[in-house]
Order: structure tokens, then C-alpha cells, then sequence
């Protein structure tokens, strides 16, 4: 693999365990796709650091078992403002 793209993995590994950030504020940050980030993190990452790779993948399964509730939160507040 090559190196930057091991670097960038690690980043935003770090980055999502650090902030607790969900993908798209990954992808965001970094500007990559956040399919990018996904494959980053959770493929990439295993061969890279295990123990980063699962840590990084309990963060995004508590985001991914939350964003409904945020989905919800941002459309109350759409409608709340008058759209």
C-alpha cells in the first residue's frame, strides 16, 4: 500500500476517535469521498493498526446506531425555522 495513503487512514482514524466524528464530517475535513473513508478506516486500517481499526469501528457503530435520532433532530429544526 502505498504510504500517503497509509498516513491518510491513520488521520482520519485518529481524527474520528479524537472528535467522535461521524464519516461525512471525516470526509469533509479531509476532502475525500466519503466512501474514501469508509474503505480508509475500515479496511485499510486493519492492516495497518488493529487495535486503531477497532476503535475507530465502535465509534462509527454508535454513530451509525444514532443518526436516525440526528436525522430527526435536523428535520424538527428545518421545519421549526420555516424551512
Amino acid at each position: 500500500m502505498r504510504t500517503y495513503i497509509e498516513e491518510r487512514a491513520m488521520a482520519i482514524a485518529a481524527y474520528i476517535i479524537d472528535e467522535g466524528a461521524t464519516v461525512r464530517q471525516a470526509a469533509k475535513k479531509f476532502g475525500v469521498s466519503k466512501s474514501t473513508v469508509h474503505k480508509d478506516v475500515s479496511e485499510r486500517l486493519e492492516y495497518i493498526n488493529k487495535s486503531q481499526a477497532k476503535e475507530v469501528r465502535k465509534i462509527l457503530d454508535v454513530n451509525k446506531a444514532e443518526r436516525h435520532i440526528r436525522g430527526g433532530l435536523a428535520t424538527k429544526e428545518k421545519y421549526s425555522r420555516g424551512m
